[in-house]
Order: C-alpha cells, then sequence, then structure tokens
C-alpha cells in the first residue's frame, strides 16, 4: 500500500526525526526474528527489514517501487506462510483496518510476527492533527489508532502484544533547528510522559491455541488382590480360642 505524499514528507526534518526513530527500534525487534520470509508492506523506499536476516524479504505496495505489486487488504500469499509482516503507518491510512489485519493474521505462522508503527493521537503530533481537522496535509489526515485499541483488535485475532515502545516526544515542528532545541523532551517524555510519545511501534507475535486430544483408556485396572478369609474363634466360658487348639482341663477339686 502506498501513501501519496507520505515518502516525501519522510524526507523533511520532521520526517527524519520519525524515520530515526522508527528504524531504531524496528532494527532491534527484527534482527531477532528468524524464519524465511518476512514482508514490509508500503513505505518502499525506505527499508524497516534491513536488520533482519531471514533468506527471502519482500517489500510490497500497490505501485511500481516494490517487490510484489499488490492491495494490502487481499495479500497474494499463501495462509500460514510468513513468518515477519512489518506494517509501517498502514493502518491508519487503510480504507479497511479491520480486514487487513485480518489478512496478516492468515498470512503469518504460528508463533509469527507482527510489526506495526504508527501516530499517537494522544500527543503533540495528535493534537497537531486534531488542529488540522483531518483535512491537512499529509500526515496529518487519516485515522489515528491509539494502542490500547490496537491492542484489543490483536487479542480477537489470537495476537500477543510483546512490545509497545514510544517514541518523537518533541513536538512536530518544521525547522530542524527547533527540533534539536526540543531534543530534551525525548529524555523527560520518556520518563514522565512515556505514553504520549507521537509515535508507537507493537510487535506482536501469533498464538494458534493447540487441542489436547482425550482417548479412552484401553488399559485395564488391575485386579485387586483376594483377601486371606479370617479364622473362626471359638468362646469357652469367656476364653477365646482356635478351633484347633486342644481344650484346657480344668484342675480337680480334690
Amino acid at each position: 500500500m502506498s501513501i501519496p505524499g507520505f515518502q516525501d514528507w519522510l524526507a523533511s526534518p520532521r520526517g527524519q526525526y520519525l524515520l530515526a526513530w522508527e528504524q531504531r527500534q524496528c532494527d532491534n525487534i527484527v534482527a531477532d526474528i528468524f524464519g524465511y520470509n518476512a514482508v514490509q508492506i508500503g513505505l518502499p523506499g525506505t527499508d524497516y527489514l534491513r536488520a533482519n536476516r531471514m533468506p527471502s524479504r519482500f517489500h510490497c505496495c500497490d505501485g511500481s517501487l516494490g517487490d510484489v505489486l499488490c492491495d494490502a487488504e487481499e495479500l497474494p500469499f499463501a495462509s500460514q506462510s510468513l513468518d515477519l509482516l512489518v506494517l509501517p503507518h498502514v493502518l491508519e491510512f487503510a480504507a479497511h483496518p479491520h480486514q487487513l489485519l485480518r489478512e496478516a493474521e492468515r498470512v503469518l505462522v504460528p508463533e509469527g510476527s507482527l510489526v506495526l508503527t504508527g501516530f499517537n493521537p494522544y500527543s503533540l503530533w495528535g493534537v497537531r492533527r486534531a488542529f488540522s481537522g483531518n483535512l491537512g496535509p499529509i500526515p496529518w489526515q487519516g485515522q489515528y489508532l491509539a494502542v490500547h485499541r490496537l491492542k484489543d483488535w490483536l487479542t480477537l485475532l489470537s495476537f500477543e502484544a510483546h512490545t509497545s515502545n514510544f517514541g518523537c516526544y518533541a513536538p512536530p515542528v518544521s525547522s530542524d533547528v527547533w527540533l534539536r532545541r526540543w531534543s530534551f523532551m525525548e529524555f523527560a517524555g520518556s520518563r514522565w510522559w512515556p505514553f504520549a510519545g507521537g509515535a508507537y511501534l507493537i510487535h506482536a507475535v501469533k498464538k494458534v491455541r493447540g487441542m489436547r486430544l482425550i482417548v479412552p483408556s484401553w488399559r485395564r485396572a488391575p485386579r485387586s488382590k483376594k483377601a486371606m478369609a479370617p479364622v473362626p474363634q471359638r468362646v469357652q466360658r469367656g476364653v477365646s480360642s482356635a478351633p484347633d487348639s486342644p481344650p484346657k482341663r480344668l484342675p480337680d477339686a480334690s
């Protein structure tokens, strides 16, 4: 999926500020994900898979710059065929984000990884978008999705979120000089208001619950051993004796 004008915006000071943070976060995560097939959807001019070591890595988009030409909501991959899928800023500009996530769940293998990046609506960047009324230029148009909302969607699709990182705490000023002046907010924001970063990255893993087959036990229970029958006792004048023992002789009266 290509976002018109987004690649040009990434070349601006604000875009480079955002891209530098996302590349660092994504490099740290995808470097430790192993498998055979990794796919990035959207932003073909930016390589979010550069730190990954899988033998097959593809970039998919609906333009001419990607390795695979496709629609993100109808991926041309077999079910359970991908080990890693990266969606950089795709959901917030997709017409049907639920369908896109369902496709991601379909093509990923069990224990496959899904990496998402997006703009945080509860941040200074989200405030900037609110002032534009969703009608401004890229990237202020689109639907900014909150992290807790995305986690709910992922949980319904049997994903388990392993990592949720926030960054880009400086206000979205257009000048590179002012971005450097606001750089102190990176440390302050990550310490005092970590959930209010301008961008986020989520790493989720597809979980498939296994079944346990209950079969009947064909082995017979061991038979209980027969107990010995008790020996009957004969009582004579208050003295108990076994039947085989001879009777006791009473002493003579003389």
